[in-house]
């Protein structure tokens, strides 16, 4: 029994910062030393990223609720955990919700009275009753609604939440998933010379991606994107980076590990994780017509292109993503496919390869086809 992808829906915060303005804000605010701030430099530079939209709104002297900064644009004393995750609570329910009704606006042939189940994602804050809750209630849904919650995965989380949704339909037809995940990494913003503080200060961002997923046949309706077929999914571990990227609750925020050997390590064992999927589905590399590759930063996207000897246009969804919107951690693969299926350039089954890289080392991998034909 095939289930399909039927809407896929993405959110930003308003608030956004070009990437040039980012690195002037770290360099004034994060060192004094001038070789410090040349690594800064060139961090973000060659980030391959050209804006990010955040939920914080007092940078700049904008007026916001202060945070980080005050009205005159002077840096405060870092905020704690606990702050930081009280604007969590307040953000996240307000995508999380938001985003959950676009998402079924957006799905041809369904009404938020169809949804049987809620899967929410995040790895950057923590509340209860959680965003699933939240969910349920502001679309109406009966309270024996199925509500589950990934939470602290990383930037693969949105394939757990997809390989659920799947097995839910495929154990009741009538099954119709919400997938939801909102990311809000830049509230654990922190202003040190520690390299790990700063490349995850270049890189990470805000924003929010939801799909809606039932094993119906998809409703054939010409100003809609097409809907994708989940044909497989597919984990790998890779143990020799376990120390190499890692997301731990720290006094001042959560604190990212990112070595600069993780692209690296991606370029080394990627092939073998698109063997692996490829295999299970009796399929060769030529069978791939697109790669929607989590746009971690721009040396894993080279690396991964590189191993896997794609052409120079292969990730352009990819690099367009990450250029725009930065890494979103487990939404921004989401964002990718939300891209590639806006496009207007996928054919009818044709197959997309989708990748995600996390602590772990872990890499997910999902295929899909396009529309619900073989």
């Amino acid at each position: 029994m095939p289930v399909f992808l039927h809407a896929l829906e993405t959110t930003v915060p308003d608030p956004h910062y070009r990437q040039d303005w980012a690195s002037e804000k770290m360099q004034a605010h994060a060192t004094q030393r001038r070789g410090v701030r040349r690594i800064i430099r060139s961090i973000y530079r060659n980030s391959g990223i050209q804006k990010r939209h955040s939920v914080i709104d007092d940078w700049g002297g904008q007026g916001g609720e202060p945070l980080f900064f005050d009205a005159d644009d002077t840096l405060l004393p870092t905020p704690d955990t606990r702050t930081r995750n009280e604007v969590y609570t307040r953000e996240a329910r307000r995508h999380f919700v938001d985003l959950a009704q676009s998402v079924v606006d957006a799905a041809p042939g369904f009404k938020a009275e169809d949804v049987t189940h809620v899967v929410t994602i995040s790895c950057t804050g923590f509340f209860a009753p959680g965003p699933d809750y939240h969910v349920v209630r502001a679309l109406g849904l009966p309270g024996t609604t199925q509500r589950y919650h990934v939470g602290f995965m990383g930037c693969y989380a949105a394939f757990q939440g997809l390989r659920m949704a799947e097995a839910f339909c495929r154990s009741d037809p009538d099954a119709v998933v919400l997938v939801l995940s909102v990311e809000l990494c830049t509230l654990h913003l922190r202003f040190t010379e520690n390299t790990d503080d700063l490349i995850a200060g270049a890189v990470f961002a805000d924003g929010g991606a939801g799909a809606l997923v039932s094993a119906r046949e998809p409703v054939n309706r010409s100003e809609s994107p097409p809907a994708l077929t989940l044909e497989a999914f597919h984990s790998e571990l890779i143990p020799e980076g376990e120390g190499d990227m890692a997301w731990t609750v720290g006094n001042e925020g959560f604190q990212m590990k990112l070595s600069t050997y993780v692209p690296d390590l991606i370029r080394a064992n990627v092939g073998a994780v698109v063997s692996g999927i490829l295999d299970r589905s009796g399929l060769e590399r030529g069978a791939v017509d697109h790669w929607a590759i989590h746009p971690g930063g721009r040396a894993i996207l080279d690396k991964a292109e590189e191993s896997l000897g794609l052409g120079a246009s292969a990730l352009d969804p990819s690099r367009r993503v990450l250029s725009e919107y930065g890494n979103m951690s487990s939404a921004t693969v989401l964002f990718v496919l939300k891209e590639m299926m806006g496009r207007g350039d996928l054919k009818q089954g044709e197959r997309i390869l989708a990748l995600a890289f996390g602590p772990g080392l872990t890499v997910e991998s999902g295929l899909l086809r396009v529309g619900p034909g073989g």
